[in-house]
């Protein structure tokens, strides 16, 4: 053994490093980088339009300058379930606001609707209104996995944390994935987050049955992730306002489509007797400069937005929303930001882009999905958007 210290800076770097060699190193092949190409309709492709703000280019939350978006997938084997083998129906999604939000942190609100959830990493949110990690959303049984995997990352790319900078606390959060997924074998390593870190671009995100949505169910239907995005007038500063939510929640006659009970109009494609969640989770983003008070209002909207689905955050749902803008930005090692903040006058127009994107967002999860069957055969039929047209137009909706 050497008898010459060793920086902790290199030492972490180190550690880093070894994480991704020996077990992981022939992983690659296993991974589902990217899920291939559905025949799925998000809702304006049907016809459906909620609300009366324009979308962005992408309808998404990447219509929000600098925000990316990233999926690792596990979609693999059928049949009874093993323990620690399978099926496995899991996945990571991360959202980054910027290409260095550890040196670069943005504001930040939260708010939980109903706490019988987790995300973790909060303490920088609450404690001083700021974002310092890329979001990461995964099932509840993978929260520790995608935590470590994220703090892989961290230590990759910054080698001075632990040494000239603080060491952070990755942003994960959770919905539980029992009823299509194996759920105690866990299946995630620090791979599949740098998979879901490599992979995240602007530009259009993938829906539905994909990275950390891959094992949900909503409304009693196949879940998972969904987006949209709503611009503001120019009179009050043309900002974007983006919404990307992971859904698992809701029972089926809870659910609206655009004030029509399409739940109770479909009676049929049921799961079969089995545990299932009632949670949501609820990421939004925006450039306009707002403060985190500002953004802890917009959460609530967003949570207005998915009450206008149906959903009732009933006693078991962990229901968490987090905000974050890129229009305010605090350098690490800034000893002073000055910023302009928007304007309180005019926020009800992005208390109106929030509630609309978030309702769409999770309208698009559920049509995007694609019927999932995982373990035990237990299965999540797809929403069937074909019987959509004749279901809106018996209630009066063109």
């Amino acid at each position: 053994m050497s008898g010459h210290p060793i920086s902790r800076r290199k030492f972490l770097a180190q550690t880093a490093s070894a994480a991704l060699t020996g077990s992981f190193a022939n992983l690659a092949t296993k991974i589902s980088y990217k899920k291939p190409p559905t025949t799925a309709r998000r809702l304006r492709d049907l016809g459906i339009t909620i609300g009366a703000l324009p979308t962005g280019k992408w309808n998404a939350i990447t219509d929000v300058p600098g925000v990316k978006v990233g999926h690792c997938t596990r979609i693999e084997g059928n049949g009874e379930l093993i323990v620690g083998r399978g099926p496995i129906r899991t996945g990571v999604t991360v959202i980054f606001p910027n290409d260095d939000v550890f040196h670069e942190n943005v504001t930040a609100g939260r708010f939980v609707m109903n706490g019988n959830g987790e995300m973790t990493g909060l303490g920088s949110v609450d404690q001083r209104g700021l974002l310092q990690s890329p979001i990461f959303l995964t099932d509840t049984s993978n929260i520790g996995r995608v935590m470590n995997g994220a703090m892989t990352w961290f230590l990759q790319t910054y080698p001075e944390i632990g040494d000239t900078a603080p060491v952070p606390v990755p942003l994960v959060a959770e919905t539980w994935a029992g009823f299509l997924h194996d759920v105690a074998g866990r299946h995630l390593n620090d791979q599949h987050v740098l998979t879901a870190i490599k992979n995240a671009q602007s530009g259009a995100v993938q829906e539905g049955a994909v990275g950390g949505g891959v094992g949900m169910v909503c409304y009693d239907f196949k879940g998972g992730i969904g987006t949209a995005s709503r611009v503001l007038p120019e009179r009050h500063g043309g900002y974007t306002i983006g919404v990307l939510v992971q859904a698992n929640h809701g029972d089926r006659e809870q659910l609206m489509i655009d004030g029509v009970p399409a739940g109770k109009e479909i009676s049929d494609l049921q799961l079969v007797e089995g545990k299932k969640s009632k949670s949501i989770l609820l990421i939004g983003a925006t450039n306009a400069p707002m403060i985190p008070s500002q953004l802890q209002r917009l959460c609530k909207r967003m949570a207005f937005g998915l009450a206008r689905t149906g959903a009732l955050s009933s006693h078991g749902s962990g229901d968490l929303l987090l905000f974050f803008s890129t229009g305010v930005k605090m350098r690490r090692e800034a000893s002073m930001t000055e910023i302009e903040i928007f304007n309180d006058e005019w926020i009800t127009r992005a208390h109106q882009a929030a509630l609309e994107a978030a309702e769409e967002a999770i309208l698009n999860a559920l049509c995007m999905a694609e019927t999932t069957t995982g373990i035990n055969g237990n299965t999540a039929y797809a929403l069937p958007t074909e019987r959509l047209p004749k279901i809106m137009k018996k209630y009066g909706r063109k």
